[in-house]
Parts: structure tokens; sequence; C-alpha cells
């Protein structure tokens, strides 16, 4: 019996919004920070598909494994690859896997091995697809098909959901290090592929002050692009964190001569940014030190391996604010530890299961 669902099949999909959603018709989840996944199982054949529609199979090989050992042999999955690391979630851990080099990606499963976060079931062990059904049954069907497959498992784990909007904002309350915010979903719709008309996102967004360090002109004339920002450690070094891009055209054109009036090598005394690359023009990839006077606020969401893992949004600027108390501490990740799942999540793999990737 082929699967009623095959890969790529559009994920449901959020619309962002800036307050959690009140009422009985929602169903609230803890938006955990990690890759989206669909998982398709037929017999032994496992696939493991992004949000986008690509292929992440050959990246999460121990994953594979702990699906292939589900007793059941039919079904699609909906959920979130994470790694735990030290009692939290490690997104830079994950942007490793996507490598080119089987060898590598076997090593960094066997020493850091994935967990399948599970938040919705498409198809299940009968190969029935339930994607017509309301939320509200599917949920039911997930926790049948997670008591019934998933007990021993402790790489595929069944997210945790409620409908008592109070815990929803207690669990926003604990974004920060493993949470990325709260998702909240219409109990009495079907499973919306490729639409954002079943779910919402509330993400906890935060702002820091940091120092102007650099800039780019914009790729069709000479005025200024994007603002590099910077932070500085305890050493006095500043180092390049990120950018802003959000500023008017106006705002750039009257901009511009003022950052060229402080163009001032080096910029940046630590860590600075890259020049040209595949994804840059040869313009792009060229920036513009400055001498480290300004000083603005920016709001982001993630900031993971010593950077903005997206680009900021500019808020204002901050003169009054001396650029020395632009630091790391402010982007000291705080927050939730991953308290929400089962204790088996908070501790590293068993030996045995690092050896078979290994071997």
């Amino acid at each position: 019996m082929k699967l009623p669902l095959v890969s790529p099949y559009p994920p449901m999909e959020a619309r962002t919004v800036d307050e959690i959603p009140a009422g009985s018709e929602w169903q609230y989840e803890p938006k955990w920070d990690g890759f989206r996944c669909l998982a398709f199982r037929e017999g032994s054949h496992i696939e493991l598909q992004s949000k986008s529609g690509q292929p992440l199979t050959r990246y999460f090989p121990d994953l594979v494994e702990s699906l292939q050992s589900v007793r059941a042999t039919k079904f699609v999955l909906d959920g979130e690859i994470v790694i735990p690391v030290n009692g939290e979630l490690s997104f830079d851990d994950l942007l490793l896997r996507i490598h080119p080099a089987a060898s590598r990606v076997n090593k960094l499963a066997a020493e850091r091995p994935g967990v399948l976060i599970v938040f919705d079931l498409l198809v299940n062990e009968t190969g029935k697809s339930l994607v017509a059904r309301s939320l509200s049954e599917r949920r039911l069907a997930l926790e049948m098909f997670a008591n019934k497959f998933l007990r021993s498992n402790d790489s595929v784990l069944i997210s945790p959901a409620t409908r008592d909007v109070k815990v929803a904002r207690q669990w926003f309350g604990q974004s920060g290090s493993s949470l990325d915010g709260v998702i909240a979903k219409r109990l009495d719709l079907s499973y919306q592929s490729g639409l954002r008309t079943g779910m919402q996102k509330i993400k906890n967004l935060r702002s820091a002050d940091c120092v102007v360090g650099g800039f780019r002109y914009a790729s069709s004339a000479k005025v200024a692009g994007s603002l590099l920002l910077g932070l500085y450690d305890e050493e006095g070094l500043l180092h390049h964190v990120g950018f802003t891009s959000g500023l008017t055209e106006q705002a750039r054109r009257k901009l511009t001569p003022q950052l060229e009036a402080l163009v001032k090598p080096p910029g940046f005394t630590g860590q600075a940014p890259g020049g040209p690359s595949r994804w840059t023009t040869q313009r792009s990839g060229e920036w513009q030190p400055l001498a480290p006077k300004l000083v603005l606020e920016v709001q982001y969401d993630h900031f993971t391996g010593g950077r903005f893992r997206h680009g900021t949004r500019f808020l204002r600027w901050r003169p009054e604010k001396s650029p020395r108390q632009c630091t790391f501490d402010q982007v000291s990740r705080m927050g939730s530890k991953v308290s929400l799942l089962p204790p088996k999540l908070k501790v590293n793999r068993s030996n045995r299961s690092r050896k078979r990737l290994q071997n």
C-alpha cells in the first residue's frame, strides 16, 4: 500500500502575530528552535523533508535509525528536529549537519544525536490520511500513536500541547535558549497544507544596543545600504555580530554623508565581516570601516554562534549611550531549558546508540 501523501508535501505554515490569541477554538504548543521536518515512512524506507520541500534524510542518519525502530511501518509525522546539548537546544549544531561529507555527518550524529519533536500525525499506522480531519481529532490520534509506538523511543517525542491560554503565556515567558515562542492552532480546522490560515506564531523578540562598526553601500547606488553591527567583548575588542538594513531610502541618503565622515580603519577590532563570496557581488562584499561613534538599538529574534541569526530590525538611534556599553552581556542566552519535554531529552543519548552510528 502506497502512502496517500508523498514528498515534497507542503507543510502547514504559520502567520506571525503580536499576541497569543485566546478562545476555546485554539490549541497551544511551544515553538521549538529547530528545523521543521515532515517524516515519511513506508516499510523500511524513511524520508525526511524540510519546510521548503528539500530532502533532509542524509543529514540525520540518527533519526532515520530511530524512525526505523518504530514498530509502525507506515506513517507521516509533522515535527521539529532539534539537537539537545547540555540541557539546551543548539541551533548551531543543526547547521553543522548540513555538510556534503557523509563521514562528517555520521561523526556529528554520533557525538550529538538529534531528536524529532512531533506535533501532528498526517498519516496513521494503517496508511490512512488524516489531513482532512480537524486538529482536535488529529491530536487525539497522535497521542494514541505515541502511546502505542513511541513510549520506548528517546529520539522521537511528542510535543506538549494545551488548550489553556494561561499555560501558553507561561511558556511564552520561558522563551529564550530553547523555546522560540508559542504556536497557536485552530482546533476545528483540517491540516492547512501550504497555508497560513490555521496556525499563528508568537515570537519573543528582544532588543540590543549595538555599535555601528561599518557599512556597505547599496548595490544600485553609492548610498548606505546595510549597517554593520558590533558588540564589545570583555577584552575590549569590537566584534561584528550582524547587520540591519531597514532604514527608508530617504533616511539612508541623509545618513550616508554622516557615515562617510566617520570612515576610519579598522572598524572592527575583533571578528570582522567577510568579503565577497558566491552569494555576494564584489561591491556588496566590500565594506567601509567606521570609528566606533554611533550606537543604535535593533530588534532581533535569535543570537547564536556569536552573531544575530537573521537580519535585525532598526528601532532607534541611541546618542545618549556610550559605544563601550554595547557588550555581549545584552544578548546572553536567557530563558527556558528544555524543561517542557521528558527528562530523557535533557541527558545525552546512550553510548549504545552512538556506537551503532559509528560502526
